[in-house]
């Protein structure tokens, strides 16, 4: 900036770093090619895994692209915006989180050559934008069909599809059935509003040992816990179940407190007074004649007594999710004081309690349930990094099924929905006037990346089979026509039953154009630094002494 007199003025601080215009968008047009390039061989059933490390020296075996993303560090602003996309991927619908960070890679590859040639970025964001429209509007009319929800071989034909991409694939029939049940067991309808909360409610516990094949779905709850006594029984038919939030010790004073004893009959009133305490504390739970007492809090050796006399088994210090899931399991209701309990309040619907040992550990089971509303999984498997992978690939099922029930319609997947799309796309752009047509190609153009990845997966000659692809969508009536994954050649993937849920694909668009628009649209980086003393410290900035000030 130059001031009237000729000499510059400094508006910035002078070691602010500013990069603007064109650069900084192809600098963020690079780096969301480069975070895409990481997963893109992260697609389809050829799918490879990725290896990380963590500075722990812990490591990460994965293909889900979020997971892999989660564990890189990068630098730049623009491949963050890219993570942060896997992200919001994987928590709204839980699947396609590789996918769209593909697709939004290449989204943002098609918008530099209009940069280039001096199209302004609103332009592009305008044809982007009318794209994402017409995208969302053909899939929703002319591609999805309706799933008939008691249909059950195609619930699992599409959960399937999902799997078959990931590790688990080779034991999909059980992950299918254990997806699937899970959800079914959780789900909740009431008024008309049905609710299917699996991060709460569906469990997946991890044990090591044993082979995949033993994994199964409780028809209640696991924990990680043994009893309290070991003279307590541990197996119990149609136990009545109490669950508390409070603990069954002495109550300790608050900080400082100050007792003064003046004689020595007073202390042992004292401990007289605590143990009456547990004493009616233990009557309570006992009035109600329960089998099984479980608390969030600790149990003192006398409860422990005292419910052991009473022939109850006891289980503490549980999570507050465990005791959740456990009371929505076996009906029960957690109450936090002892002197509230009633009959209402005791879970009476689980079939069998009993303890286990898996390994060296001992677990404690609770199934067999009347109508549980809450499940776990149990994995068991080699290792504990194969365990780790199973359960991501475990939770996009999960996901996967739970977008269906939530709305069923299917599209087509394997590619063939996003080459259906682009050709749509491409008969509409001829209707549309002025320099926005060129950018509504592109992104009719850029849909084609994610069946060439899967082309480029398998390791056959991508150009040939893209251009026949192309061939067979141009003709009315082969929508359904994509790349088989495992071996590369065009199949009709209503044949090889390879279903996507709306949901997750609508996500994956939405989510992929709009990033780009939030990149194209960016057009300066001032990143400030911070002086750097000579030992290596930021300096602070100089305060004004008072001598200057007098000066």
């Amino acid at each position: 900036m130059m001031s009237q007199n000729g000499g510059p003025v400094m508006v910035l601080n002078t070691n602010t770093n500013r990069k603007s215009g064109h650069k900084v968008q192809k600098e963020n047009i690079a780096a969301g090619k480069a975070i895409a390039d990481v997963v893109r061989t992260c697609i389809g059933p050829r799918a490879m895994l990725k290896m990380l490390m963590d500075p722990m020296g812990g490591i990460v075996m994965t293909n889900d692209g979020n997971a892999i993303l989660r564990e890189i560090t990068v630098q730049h602003p623009a491949a963050k915006s890219f993570i942060e996309i896997a992200r919001t991927q994987d928590e709204e619908v839980g699947d396609g989180t590789t996918s769209v960070v593909v697709l939004a890679g290449e989204i943002l590859g098609v918008a530099e050559q209009f940069l280039e040639q001096k199209i302004h970025p609103t332009v592009i964001i305008k044809a982007y934008r009318q794209a994402l429209e017409d995208m969302l509007n053909i899939l929703d009319k002319e591609f999805s069909i309706p799933l008939p929800m008691d249909d059950e071989n195609k619930l699992i034909e599409v959960i399937q599809s999902c799997i078959g991409t990931k590790f688990i694939g080779t034991w999909s029939d059980l992950a299918c059935s254990i997806a699937l049940n899970a959800v079914k067991t959780v789900r909740i309808k009431e008024d008309g509003r049905t609710e299917i909360d699996i991060k709460r409610y569906a469990k997946v516990e991890k044990v090591p040992g044993g082979a995949i094949e033993d994994s199964e779905l409780l028809n209640g709850i696991m924990l990680n816990k043994d009893i309290t006594h070991p003279k307590m029984r541990r197996l119990i038919k149609n136990p009545r179940i109490i669950l508390l939030d409070c603990s069954l010790e002495f109550k300790k004073g608050e900080s400082q407190t100050e007792v003064e004893i003046v004689k020595e009959t007073d202390f042992t009133r004292l401990l007289q007074i605590e143990e009456e305490y547990i004493k009616q504390v233990c009557k309570d739970i006992v009035a109600l004649k329960p089998d099984l007492v479980c608390t969030e809090k600790g149990v003192s050796d006398l409860a422990q007594h005292y419910l052991l006399k009473a022939n109850v088994s006891v289980i503490r210090r549980l999570r507050k999710s465990d005791n959740n899931r456990l009371a929505r399991a076996c009906n029960a209701t957690i109450v936090t004081r002892t002197d509230e309990l009633c009959e209402g309040h005791v879970g009476t619907e689980a079939g069998r309690f009993e303890v286990k040992k898996i390994g060296d550990e001992y677990f404690t089971f609770i199934t067999e349930c009347i109508n549980p509303k809450a499940c776990t999984i149990l994995l068991r498997g080699p290792s504990k990094d194969i365990l780790n992978e199973v359960e991501r690939n475990l939770q996009d099922a999960l996901h996967v099924a739970k977008n269906i029930m939530l709305n069923p319609r299917l599209v087509a997947g394997g590619g063939s929905i996003e080459m259906a799309i682009s050709q749509a796309l491409l008969k509409r752009s001829s209707n549309i006037a002025g320099v926005v047509q060129w950018p509504y190609k592109a992104v009719a153009e850029a849909l084609e990346v994610i069946p060439r990845t899967l082309l480029q997966n398998c390791g056959v000659s991508t150009i040939r089979t893209m251009t026949s692809l192309r061939a067979k969508h141009a003709i009315k009536g082969n929508e359904y026509w994509g790349i088989n994954g495992e071996t590369g050649e065009l199949s009709n993937m209503k044949d090889l039953k390879i279903w996507e849920p709306i949901v997750v694909k609508s996500q994956v668009y939405k989510t992929a154009i709009e990033t780009a628009i939030l990149l194209v649209r960016i057009d300066d980086i001032v990143s400030g630094t911070k002086k750097i003393g000579d030992d290596g410290q930021p300096k602070p900035s100089a305060q004004p002494t008072e001598e200057s000030m007098k000066e």
